[in-house]
């Protein structure tokens, strides 16, 4: 009986030790937390994310609350539930999904190419930034990939 159990704790070993190196090739990318990201309405977006954004940024790890990453270290584009609403802008930009779905966005670039979009009229407000990196081989139509989750933070107000 010991013999068994034995033999079963050597098997499970070598299993276990995959598990554990496949987890440990797996990048996690930094995000800083959002302030408000221990809203509950936070996990129902994070949780009904895509597994992958442009047909070819997978979703990654990453290590903090109500956040999420396609791409990879370096490279990725981050979602942060929870942000500051920001408040009326002429950069505010109604995107439409394939379902008819629309979120308001409030679109913003830096002097090193990198864009960062906001929902408009939504408590708590997602935002997704994506790098240089990124926007040099996609476009930024991606963002209608996100309208499903995005979608589930009742819209307040919109673009006017």
């Amino acid at each position: 009986m010991i013999f068994r159990r034995w033999a079963r704790l050597v098997t499970a070993l070598p299993m276990a030790a995959a598990v554990l190196a496949t987890a440990a090739c797996t990048p996690t990318i930094g995000v800083a937390v959002a302030p408000d990201a221990a809203d509950p309405q936070c996990a129902s977006v994070v949780l009904a994310l895509p597994d992958e954004l442009a047909q070819d940024l997978p979703r990654v790890h990453t290590n903090s609350q109500a956040t999420a990453a396609w791409g990879a270290p370096g490279a990725a584009v981050t979602l942060r539930c929870g942000v500051e609403p920001p408040g009326p802008s002429p950069q505010c930009q109604s995107v439409e999904s394939a379902n008819g779905t629309t979120v308001d966005w409030i679109v913003a670039t830096d002097d090193e190419g990198t864009w960062s979009f906001t929902t408009y009229g939504r408590d708590p407000a997602v935002e997704v930034v994506v790098p240089p990196t990124v926007m040099k081989d996609h476009t930024s139509a991606f963002v209608i990939d996100l309208a499903g989750a995005v979608s589930l933070v009742e819209a307040e107000r919109t673009c006017q």
